[in-house]
């Protein structure tokens, strides 16, 4: 049984307990909000209201052999800083918490953090893709090189077979699963000879660039080099 801890109760802290919640992990909370650590008491492990910037509050209520930590103090950065730190002299693994900026993500490092999480840039690599090309249903960016995303059939695609459209051999993209349009459900590919609809959305794979060429159609160059440009640049602020 994994046993995870979550310090602060934010909106990503929340969203954190929310998540794991839905498994079968055992879960600790700390807060000082009484309404929100009474929201979730019922439903943890183990839940206090306490301030959890002391040493040995931390020691009292963290197991040193816990699976992971989270740390969410909102904008409370010296304590963020403060509370990783108290966490790794207690020989915790793995810390995960939550950084306001870069600057205060590498103060978090330095002072312990296993895996820093930037929800403002996440949310941010993700959405930009969208707004770039209206192709783009959702987009993930996994790694620099690497990224999932549901595109649009292109017009000229339409009523093709996945073979002969050879979006793999003209694009780069590896479409992994199909849905159809306002529609939830997806379907892996077991089918080259699958035939593409207007109305299908394709899940694919592949380097931010293999999208950009995709969904690039009849633009300019300049233009096509200016999104190629934004898209290499969240791509490295992710990682």
């Amino acid at each position: 049984m994994v046993t995870i801890a979550i310090i602060g109760l934010g909106s990503f802290g929340c969203r954190v307990v929310d998540e794991l919640l839905e498994t079968d992990a055992e879960l600790i909370i700390l807060d000082r909000d009484r309404d929100v650590v009474e929201k979730y008491k019922s439903n943890v492990l183990n839940a206090f209201i306490t301030d959890a910037i002391n040493e040995e509050t931390l020691q009292k209520v963290i197991p040193s052999d816990i699976d992971a930590v989270v740390v969410d103090l909102g904008d409370a950065l010296e304590s963020s800083i403060l509370v990783t730190n108290h966490l790794r002299k207690m020989g915790i693994a793995q810390i995960i918490v939550k950084a306001k900026s870069d600057e205060h993500g590498e103060i978090l490092k330095l002072v312990g953090a296993s895996k820093i999480i930037y929800p403002d840039l996440d949310a941010a690599i993700h959405i930009t893709p969208l707004l770039l090309s209206s192709d783009f249903f959702n987009y993930i960016q996994l790694s620099e090189n690497f990224s999932i995303a549901e595109i649009k059939v292109r017009s000229e695609l339409v009523g093709k077979s996945l073979i002969e459209s050879s979006i793999r051999q003209n694009f780069g993209l590896n479409v992994i699963a199909t849905r159809i349009e306002n529609e939830n459900q997806m379907s892996p590919i077991s089918n080259p000879k699958m035939i593409l609809q207007s109305d299908m959305i394709l899940i694919a794979a592949g380097e931010p660039d293999s999208f950009i060429k995709y969904s690039a159609k009849s633009e300019d160059k300049a233009n096509i080099k200016k999104k190629k440009s934004l898209f290499r640049a969240f791509a490295k602020n992710k990682n």
